[in-house]
């Protein structure tokens, strides 16, 4: 597509109006939702919505209700304007950037509550997380109403949920998971990796190669427990604190049990310092 000057909108109505305007000339139109810090995995979303669509909307916006008070969300890294100046280079047409009362108006009192994928892992750790989640990526949806949203999979457990509720709330709106995007090491990219001492980004590497030993284990017969508990023991040993390491079905997120059928996804989260890194690979 023919690039052109990016347009930066702050309410849902303008969005609602910038969209109605396309469609009068039948566009396809594809959304990337981000919280901004942009990197070379979220370039990879906008060129897959490039790609597949006339017209993009990339939407940044840091959600306040997917934090618990003892996270990030204050430190969380922003850089509105390096962000707007990637995207339209890229040949994005909008970016929606609302403020948080643009997206929880004074007295707002709907929240989304989520099950089935939602269930275990990260919800562990961070109880709050999907359900702030599925709020607001349903809030986005519902705002530009694009054929299609972009959503990496290293983020595999989020995407298995805003597909279950895009199904469940029939939001006619078609979810398209892309690649988890690495760096040479194998460091799946995030946003949080800026977080990293020197020494600790050397060490990073390590979830990842973990991931594919006790992936290339279990495709050899060692029952999911025993390479899992070895993968736990080989990240303890590198220097991280293990939140969790779990064998799912990829399409349920369902516990596999020690004889999986059907396709398997290994995904784990830890803490190297003070960062917490998540990753996932298929078996």
């Amino acid at each position: 597509m023919t690039k052109q000057s990016i347009e930066t909108i702050r309410t849902i109505a303008g969005l609602r109006a910038r969209v109605a305007e396309w469609r009068l000339k039948s566009p396809s139109v594809g959304m990337v939702p981000t919280m901004g810090a942009l990197h070379a995995g979220h370039v990879s979303l906008v060129d897959a919505a490039l790609s597949g669509c006339d017209r993009v909307v990339v939407t940044l916006f840091v959600n306040p209700t997917q934090f618990a008070p003892s996270e990030d969300f204050g430190s969380y890294p922003r850089d509105e304007a390096k962000d707007r100046a990637l995207l339209s280079e890229m040949g994005v047409a909008v970016l929606f950037a609302p403020e948080t009362a643009e997206m929880y108006p004074p007295g707002e009192a709907t929240r989304i509550s989520v099950g089935g994928p939602a269930e275990g892992l990260e919800s562990v750790q961070r109880p709050h997380f999907f359900g702030g989640v599925a709020t607001v990526v349903a809030k986005l949806l519902l705002a530009g109403l694009p054929d299609r949203a972009y959503f990496g999979e290293k983020d595999f457990q989020q995407l298995a949920v805003i597909r279950r509720m895009v199904r469940d709330l029939a939001i006619p709106v078609e979810i398209v998971g892309h690649p988890t995007v690495r760096a040479a090491d194998g460091l799946a990219l995030s946003s949080r990796n800026a977080y990293l001492s020197e020494a600790e980004r050397a060490v990073a590497p390590r979830l990842y190669a973990t991931l594919q030993d006790v992936a290339a284990a279990m495709r050899t017969g060692t029952v999911p427990a025993a390479a899992l508990a070895e993968g736990c023991r080989a990240l303890t040993d590198a220097g991280f604190a293990v939140d969790y390491f779990e064998a799912r079905d990829a399409e349920t997120l369902a516990s596999t049990g020690e004889d999986p059928v059907g396709a398997v996804r290994l995904l784990v989260a830890a803490k190297l310092g003070r960062t917490r890194l998540i990753d996932n690979i298929a078996v």
